[in-house]
C-alpha cells in the first residue's frame, strides 16, 4: 500500500513534545514513576522513543491465472495472509463510520493520540500490574500495533518472531507510550483518510483474516461494499477481541452482538444511523446473515486436473527474476504478495487431457500402483500449456490411495517424482548423433540379437558386454536406420551406437534439456542408449518439441507474465532458446520419426486431421514403464503410464476396460493430440 506523504500535521493536532508536557501537566507522570520512569525524565523519555513508522506495503493475495476460451481466467489465490487490499473509496461508508464511531469518535480531531483518554489508559495498565486496563488507544495507535506486529510476523526465525509479536501486543506503560510517538508521527507524514484506509486493510478479523475485504468475504460471502450497517458494525467489533468476538462459530455471536450494538449505538449518536436503521441493525441476528465461506487458497482448491501445473506455476514463480536479485528479496516478495501470474496453461486442452486419463488410467487402479501424465509443449516458444495426471491432489499426510501430491511429470527438484524409464523414446538422440555424423537414415545396420562389447566412450575405447534383447522375437536380419526407429528395433539400435561416441549421445541429449529427474549428468554406458535414465515426462515433450522446431530447443517454460503489486507488467519466465543441432538434422529426424505413425509402433497414433506427426514409442524391459512422446511441427505432446512405487507390474497384462494399458496407448495419445492439433493447427 503506497500513500501520499502529507508532510505536516493538519493545524490543530498535538505535537509530540507538546504532547510529552501534557503527561506531565495531567498527572501522569507519578503513574509513570510506579512504571520505573521518573517524574523529572518524563519529557526526557518521551522524546528519546523512535517517533517514525512507515505504512507500508500490507501482505496481499498473490494471484495464479491461466486460460479458458482463450482467455485469462484466475486459477489461484495463494497467500501467507489472507488479505485483499481496498482502496479508500473501495470501502463502504458504513464501515469507515463503524470504525470511527465505534473504535476512535475523535480520530479526525486528534493528531493520532488523545491525550486525555491516554491518561486514563496509562493509569488503568499500570494500576493492574500490565494485567488488563481499559483501552483508549487511537485508531492510529491501533494501527500503529498492527505494524509492528506485522512486522515481527515477518521476522526470520521463530523466536524472533515469537518476541517481536511480544513486544509489539504486551500491556504496559512503555509500550502505550512507543504507540503514542509513533502515532503522532503517522499523524504527521500520512492524511485521516490513508491511515483509516491502513488500518480497515491491515486489522486483524480473525480466523486467519486480514483487512475488511477479506473478513466480509469469509463471514458473509460478498464484498466489504456490499455490508448492511449491522454487518460492518459485527465486522469492527471483532478487532478488539478476535479469539472471543470473531464470526466463525455461534458460541462467539452474544459477545459479537453485545459490542456491535455499541458500536451501532455510536454509529446513531454520530448521525450516521437513522432512528429507523438502528432499531433494524440491532434487530439483526447473525445466524441470518453469516455465511462462513471457506476462502480458496492454493492449488488444491482450483479446477480438478490442475492442481499440479499450478504447484509447479508457484514453484517457478518464486524463483522468478522479477520478484528480486536474491533467494531472500524473492521470498520476502513473494510472501509481501500482491503479484499476478499469467501462466501458460490451456485450461479447456488440460481438462480433455485429465478426462482422458480418468477413462484409462483410473486412480482407483488397486492392483499396482498406476501413474500417467499428459503434456503438452508448444514448439518454438517452450510454453508448458498442460500437465495432466491420473491421480488426485492432496498435500496431506493422510492423502488416500487415489491422491498424491507428487507431480509424475515434474523433476524431482520442483514437487515431481524420480522420474521414470524412459525406454525406446531416448532412441531419438542416438539417431540424432547418427544424422550429425554424416550417417545415412538409409544406412542398413544389424537388427539380430547380439553381443557387443566394444565401444567408444568420450574418444577412449572401451569394453562393456551387453546383449540387448529385440521387443519381439520375429525383429531380425537387416534394418535400415528409418525402418528401425519406426519399429523400434533394440538390436539396431545397439549396432547404430557402436559406430558412434557415446558421450555424443549423451551430450545431443543433453543439448535438448535432457537430464535425470533426480539431478546430476546423463550416463555415457551402452543401455542408456535404450532407455535406462529416470527422466520427467516433461522434460522428454519439451526435448522433442526442439526437433519439431527445426533443433532450436526451448526449456519449458510456465509464466507468461509477471504484473507487479503496482500494476506494472514485469515479464514472463525468462525464455531459453538455442540451436541445439542443426536445422538439417533435425528436419531428417522429424522425417525419420514418422514412421511410427504410418506403420510403425505407433500406427494407431494417427490423428483424424490428417496432420503430419513424428514421435517415438517407449516401453521398459518389463514393460512397466510405458510411452508416447510425439506430435506436430507446432506442439508434442508426452504421455507416460507406469509404476509408481518402483513395482514391475507389466502393463501388458492388466486391463483399464478399454483393452490393456499398454494396448491403448496410442489411442489415448491420438485423442489427446488431436485436441491439441484443433487449438494449434499446422499450416
Amino acid at each position: 500500500m503506497a500513500f501520499r506523504r502529507t508532510g505536516s500535521a493538519a493545524l490543530g493536532f498535538v505535537g509530540g513534545s507538546v504532547l510529552a508536557g501534557l503527561l506531565v501537566g495531567v498527572g501522569v507522570t507519578p503513574v509513570l514513576a510506579v512504571a520505573g520512569v521518573g517524574t523529572t525524565s518524563a519529557i526526557g523519555v518521551f522524546d528519546s522513543l523512535p517517533e517514525y513508522i512507515r505504512i507500508g506495503e500490507l501482505p496481499q493475495r498473490n494471484e495464479v491465472w491461466a486460460y479458458r476460451g482463450g482467455k485469462p481466467v484466475r486459477l489461484a489465490n495463494v497467500w501467507d495472509q489472507n488479505r485483499q487490499e481496498l482502496s479508500f473509496d473501495q470501502i463502504s461508508e458504513q464501515l469507515k463510520h463503524a470504525a470511527v464511531d465505534g473504535e476512535d469518535k475523535r480520530f479526525y480531531e486528534t493528531g493520532g493520540v488523545d491525550a486525555a483518554s491516554m491518561v486514563r489508559s496509562l493509569v488503568s495498565v499500570v494500576a493492574s500490574k500490565g494485567e488488563g486496563g481499559s483501552g483508549g488507544s487511537t485508531l492510529t495507535m491501533q494501527l500503529v500495533r498492527n505494524i509492528k506486529t506485522l512486522r515481527a510476523s515477518e521476522l526470520p526465525t521463530a523466536a524472533e518472531r515469537e518476541a517481536g509479536y511480544e513486544e509489539a501486543t504486551k500491556r504496559s506503560p512503555s509500550r502505550k507510550l512507543a504507540e503514542m510517538k509513533l502515532a503522532i508521527g503517522l499523524a504527521k507524514e500520512y492524511s485521516k483518510k490513508e491511515i483509516l484506509t491502513a488500518y480497515l486493510n491491515i486489522a486483524y478479523f480473525g480466523d486467519q483474516t486480514y483487512g475488511v475485504q477479506a473478513a466480509a468475504q469469509h463471514y458473509y460471502g460478498k464484498d466489504a461494499t456490499d455490508l448492511t450497517p449491522a454487518e460492518a458494525a459485527s465486522l469492527i467489533a471483532i478487532v478488539q477481541w478476535p479469539e472471543k468476538r470473531d464470526l466463525s462459530t455461534p458460541a462467539h455471536y452474544a459477545d459479537n452482538v453485545a459490542r456491535r450494538d455499541v458500536i451501532l449505538r455510536s454509529m446513531h449518536e454520530q448521525g450516521h444511523l437513522t432512528s429507523a436503521q438502528l432499531t433494524e441493525a440491532l434487530a439483526a441476528r447473525p445466524a441470518d446473515s453469516v455465511r462462513i465461506t471457506a476462502p480458496q487458497q492454493g492449488c488444491e482448491a482450483v479446477a480438478r486436473g490442475a492442481e499440479f501445473f499450478c504447484d509447479h506455476a508457484v514453484r517457478v514463480a518464486k524463483e522468478l527474476p522479477q520478484l528480486g536479485p536474491t533467494e531472500d528479496r524473492r521470498a520476502d516478495a513473494w510472501r509481501t504478495g500482491g503479484y499476478r501470474i499469467q501462466t501458460t496453461l490451456d485450461l479447456d486442452l488440460n481438462a480433455q487431457q485429465k478426462a482422458l486419463l480418468d477413462q484409462y488410467d483410473p486412480n482407483t487402479e488397486s492392483r499396482f500402483a498406476l501413474g500417467a501424465t499428459l503434456d503438452t509443449v508448444e514448439a518454438g516458444t517452450g510454453r508448458v500449456l498442460t500437465m495432466a495426471q491420473n491421480t488426485d491432489y492432496d498435500r496431506s499426510e493422510q492423502a488416500p490411495p487415489t491422491a498424491t501430491s507428487l507431480n509424475y511429470a515434474t523433476d524431482h527438484a520442483y514437487g515431481g517424482s524420480g522420474g521414470f524409464q524412459v525406454g525406446s523414446t531416448y532412441k531419438m538422440f542416438t539417431l540424432l548423433q547418427w544424422l550429425a555424423s554424416g550417417k545415412s537414415p538409409d544406412a542398413v545396420v544389424n537388427g539380430t540379437r547380439h553381443a557387443q562389447s566394444t565401444w567408444t566412450q568420450c574418444g577412449q575405447t572401451i569394453t562393456a558386454f551387453w546383449d540387448p534383447k529385440n521387443d519381439s522375437p520375429g525383429q531380425r536380419g537387416p534394418y535400415s536406420v528409418r525402418a528401425a526407429t519406426a519399429q523400434s528395433v533394440n538390436a539396431a539400435y545397439a549396432s547404430m551406437a557402436a559406430q558412434l561416441d557415446l558421450c555424443d549421445i549423451r551430450d545431443v541429449a543433453a543439448s535438448l534439456g535432457v537430464h535425470p529427474a533426480r539431478g546430476g549428468e546423463l550416463p555415457a554406458n551402452p543401455a542408456a542408449v535404450l532407455g535406462t535414465t529416470s527422466i520427467a515426462p516433461l522434460t522428454m515433450a519439451a526435448a522433442y518439441a526442439g526437433i519439431a522446431n527445426g533443433g532450436v530447443y526451448c526449456a519449458p517454460r510456465v509464466v507468461d507474465q509477471v504484473t507487479g503489486p503496482d500494476g506494472k507488467q514485469l515479464g514472463g519466465q525468462p525464455e531459453q532458446c538455442g540451436q541445439a543441432v542443426s536445422a538439417t538434422v533435425a528436419e531428417t529426424a522429424f522425417e525419420v520419426m514418422q514412421g511410427a505413425f504410418r506403420g510403425g509402433t505407433a500406427s494407431g497414433g494417427q490423428t483424424p486431421d490428417g496432420a503430419t506427426l513424428f514421435g517415438k514409442t517407449g516401453t521398459t524391459d518389463a514393460a512397466d514403464q510405458i510411452w508416447l512422446v510425439g506430435g506436430t511441427s507446432r506442439a508434442v505432446t508426452a504421455y507416460w503410464q507406469g509404476n509408481t512405487d518402483g513395482g514391475t507390474s507389466n502393463l501388458r497384462h492388466f486391463s483399464n476396460g478399454e483393452g490393456t494399458y499398454a494396448g491403448t496407448r496410442a489411442t489415448v495419445w491420438r485423442q489427446a493430440q488431436t485436441g491439441v492439433n484443433a487449438a494449434l493447427p499446422v499450416g
